[in-house]
């Protein structure tokens, strides 16, 4: 009976292995930047988003607060949002490569990993581009998009793409 089962066992430990990996890795990594604020990877996200509003005319300056971990956004000279580790989307990515890499297949599997990492990178700056123009001029909506709609941009992104890697890649028959 437990051989009938051994596929889905072995996707599940695959992927409960690789997600502790990512997960001490991340923390590890955290970790050494506590006593300078902010980790050099969420700052450069940060960074980003700055030089995007800046282009679309929203001028945008940051504010490193390094005892609270944190980077403010000002936008057009008002305070408008605060970048912390948890914005950098780095925990949906974990879980993310976890998945993908739990139907393992081989070469295209770091391709595909490599490619939706930069989708997801993309996607979860304009998402903070989003909830600055939002929060900067229609505050009245920024627990509304902060809360769920923008959450479902990221989330969403991730479920669309684990959908492509298992329809087109991992469940695809090797030889047809």
């Amino acid at each position: 009976m437990l051989k009938d089962f051994k596929p889905v066992l072995s996707i599940l430990l695959r992927f409960i292995i690789i997600y502790l990996v990512l997960l001490f890795a991340y923390q590890f990594y955290l970790n050494s930047f506590k006593e300078s604020g902010l980790d050099p990877y969420s700052r450069l996200i940060a960074e980003q988003v700055a030089v995007i509003q800046n282009k679309i005319g929203y001028t945008t300056s940051l504010y490193n607060d390094v005892p609270k971990e944190q980077v403010w956004f000002y936008v057009n000279e008002k305070y408008v949002t605060r970048m912390v580790e948890g914005c950098n989307a780095i925990s949906v990515i974990i879980l993310f490569v976890a998945f993908i890499f739990a139907f393992y297949k081989g070469t295209k599997t770091f391709v595909f990993v490599t490619v939706s990492l930069l989708v997801l990178y993309v996607m979860n700056i304009l998402r903070i581009v989003g909830l600055n123009i939002v929060t900067r001029d229609h505050l009245e909506y920024n627990k509304m998009v902060h809360d769920y709609v923008f959450p479902a941009v990221i989330y969403g992104s991730v479920v669309v793409l684990w959908l492509v890697w298992i329809k087109f890649f991992a469940l695809k028959n090797e030889n047809s």
